[in-house]
């Protein structure tokens, strides 16, 4: 299977202004995990995470007052639509993440999570289980 028809076309972008309440609020009302983060002037393409948001919390900083910027991950792993989801679960494992951004000419065209490839590799399981021995 592949990367295509496993991702999420739901790409939740946003500038690196943004705050992180904003932030959360916008991908707690598209139930998403991460939002893509443009930032044309600066970075490129960054990745904000719930749990960069939850580590920010955590901290005690105020969520009102940071800024997307500040947590975006800028050093991101790309996948492509012709990615095997296997070799975008190897990159997860590898880069000790669970979104991957994927591009298609240039821009986001997806996001692919491993609740996304669990999703794909559970029914897989469940047919070859079935299969008599």
């Amino acid at each position: 299977m592949l990367v295509r028809d496993a991702m999420s076309t739901v790409v939740l972008t946003i500038g690196p202004a943004h705050t992180l309440r904003q932030a959360a609020a916008l991908m707690s009302a598209r139930k998403v995990g991460a939002a893509v983060v443009l930032d044309p002037d600066g970075t490129g393409i960054g990745i904000l995470t719930e749990r960069d948001v939850l580590n920010s919390v955590g901290l005690g900083q105020d969520p009102d007052a940071e800024r997307a910027h500040a947590h975006t991950t800028t050093d991101v792993v790309f996948a492509t639509p012709s990615w095997t989801v296997e070799e975008a679960a190897a990159a997860m494992a590898h880069g000790g993440f669970r979104h991957l951004i994927v591009l298609d000419r240039g821009g986001p065209a997806g996001i692919v999570s491993v609740r996304d490839i669990i999703r794909c590799w559970a029914p897989a399981r469940e047919r070859a289980a079935q299969v008599p021995a």
